[in-house]
């Protein structure tokens, strides 16, 4: 029995969403919004999402300062643009010091303002302007927080207390995020943000799933990390459930079967808190009237049969066969969480190597299931993580036992300092992503990477983080050198776009080709994951969403790929081909 989202649980002034990548967290988001507007609340709509769609699902152009949005009234929204808020950041972190200090000093704070960690503080700083001083937002009776991919949002929400704790162990005067006395002046605001996130009369976190395995445990752990650093007031929204209606369909049928499942095996953590279930529904979620729709019992207007300009793309097995020459390189399946990039990769890389080629799966996405996806292993398949937390422990070490050696007590002790900072694990990670490629000239390696933001912060970390490297270590490894001229070799590199036939992954998707190309790297496919279209149906609401799907197929195909390929929506997830535990797993070393 379906449990709808009631308003009236949501007395907090604070309201946070957050899930895994493409489970609806901002249609759910902005339904909800529009709810409590449409009920003479004044609302404000924040995304702090470094891939936000705010302005696409309301129909309306969203500004980095509150938007009066069209057609409703008492509903306002914003973008926290993590890109602008750094650069506002630099400049007041440094901007008093360009008059005081030597040009040398000031090149060199400038370059440690020159990582990723820049970005997610500034947005933070942006962030915890709105938690931490009440008169901003003080003519909202709600704000509504659209946050981030899982991975992005639990370091969003636990940067407070990290970044605070390092401001009070910090003696050496300065920081990767800016000098310490400009830190400082951020202290109170930072303690006052931390304050309204614990409070349960303040804040309430709502986590969103859908009825999948994978999706429900990562809301679980999401759960139990929020909960360990004192967000006690959680809802659970399962979204997109699917009933069946007794049709015979055999499609309908195995997609009831595949998430009736997941819901009966729901983790116990999830048991205990309030929960609310969202059915699936024919029409598109873009627009004021259909985000009325996703909360009212009725379904939304159905899609009308599109006929498909031309055939559909090439199965993803085509695909894999333009590699089957292919005796070392870099497969990278790349896109925004949740489209199946884990999915893609593990299929290329058991087809490889099914085929006698020796094959690394690898995965840097901190919220991978790779284990569950691909199942058994064999003596040709390879499969291998890289742990942020070992990385960061192996990093030190090796910074300690170089550029350490030599230094007295204080030039140590300044070190471990610098290596406090929350950039360190970047650095680390980035290092393994680089040796990672590097196997890539003795065997096939097809690395799963993580959601869109992250890869992002990846490839930057490419071209930005070198110089952090070189700072810290005095030298830069081999393999750091070679890694974007390895990444820019059509010849050696093979990424991958991978996206759902709707709305917002495409377009997301599109961003990161554009991104991409920026860097002078050239997406070799795109693959168009779960589709319905080249599946039979008569279920009115598969139907609807399968006749949907052909105008974002037709996107793909005339506007962004070179070569397109499509994978059909699976009735059981790629581990099921082989049920045992894999064995022949390790860490990147």
């Amino acid at each position: 029995m379906l449990r709808m989202i009631s308003t009236d649980s949501l007395k907090t002034p604070n309201i946070f969403f957050t899930g895994k990548g493409g489970v609806g967290k901002t249609s759910t988001a902005c339904a909800i919004a529009v709810a409590l507007a449409d009920q003479r609340k004044t609302v404000l709509l924040v995304s702090t999402d470094p891939a936000s769609n705010v302005d696409e699902v309301l129909e309306n152009e969203v500004g980095t300062s509150p938007t009066k949005i069209r057609r409703i009234e008492n509903l306002w929204a914003l973008n926290v643009d993590p890109d602008v808020a750094a650069e506002q950041y630099r400049e007041r972190m440094i901007g008093p010091y360009r008059e005081l200090l030597p040009e040398a000093a000031i090149a060199s704070m400038e370059e440690q303002l020159a990582g990723a960690c820049t970005v997610e503080i500034a947005a933070f700083d942006e962030f915890a302007k709105l938690l931490g001083k009440p008169d901003l937002v003080e003519k909202f009776d709600h704000v509504i927080f659209d946050t981030a991919p899982t991975g992005h949002t639990l370091r969003l929400l636990t940067l407070p207390a990290a970044w605070t704790g390092y401001i009070g162990n910090n003696t050496a005067g300065t920081s990767c995020i800016g000098p310490l006395k400009g830190m400082i002046a951020q202290q109170k605001l930072y303690a006052r943000a931390v304050d309204v996130l614990k409070s349960d009369s303040l804040t309430t976190i709502i986590l969103v799933a859908r009825p999948e395995k994978t999706a429900l445990e990562e809301a679980a752990r999401t759960s139990e990390e929020l909960e360990g650093a004192g967000l006690q007031e959680q809802q659970l929204v399962i979204n997109g459930v699917f009933d069946q209606s007794a049709n015979s369909d055999p499609l309908a049928h195995a997609f009831y079967t595949r998430g009736d499942l997941a819901l009966q095996n729901i983790p116990n953590t999830l048991t205990k808190l309030k929960q609310n279930r969202l059915p699936l529904k024919s029409g598109q979620l873009i627009g004021i009237n259909s985000l009325r729709g996703l909360l009212s019992d009725g379904d939304l207007p159905a899609i009308q049969p599109d006929s498909f300009a031309g055939i559909l793309p090439p199965s993803v097995d085509t695909l894999i066969d333009k590699f089957s020459s292919l005796k070392r390189g870099l497969i990278m399946t790349m896109g925004k969480g949740g489209v199946g990039k884990t999915t893609i990769a593990a299929k290329i890389a058991k087809s490889l190597a099914s085929q006698g080629k020796d094959v690394l799966l690898a995965t840097t996405d901190p919220a991978a299931h790779i284990r569950q996806v691909v199942g058994e292993g064999s003596k040709y398949l390879e499969l291998a993580e890289i742990n942020p937390a070992v990385e960061v422990e192996r990093y030190r070490n090796e910074v300690l036992s170089t550029t350490g050696a030599n230094l007295d007590e204080n030039g140590r002790a300044l070190l471990e300092e610098d290596l406090s900072s929350p950039c360190t694990e970047e650095i680390a990670v980035f290092q393994a992503f680089a040796k990672t490629v590097e196997t890539a000239t003795e065997k096939i390696v097809v690395l799963d990477t993580a959601p869109t933001g992250h890869t992002i912060l990846l490839l930057d970390a490419a071209q930005s983080f070198h110089k952090e490297v070189e700072r810290q270590a005095r030298m830069v490894p081999q393999h750091v050198l070679e890694l974007l001229p390895r990444l820019r070799d059509a010849d050696f590199t093979f990424p991958i776009i991978c996206t759902l036939a709707e709305a917002t992954p495409v377009h997301e998707a599109s961003e990161l080709q554009n991104d991409l190309r920026r860097a002078s790297i050239h997406p070799y496919a795109w693959v168009i994951n779960q589709s319905l279209a080249p599946l039979t149906t008569n279920h009115p609401v598969l139907s609807s969403r399968k006749n949907q799907e052909h105008r974002y197929i037709r996107e793909v195909c005339d506007q962004y790929a070179q070569k397109s390929f499509i994978l059909p929506w699976l009735e059981e997830p790629l581990a099921s081909e082989n049920s045992a535990k894999t064995e022949n797993c390790r860490h990147i070393a």
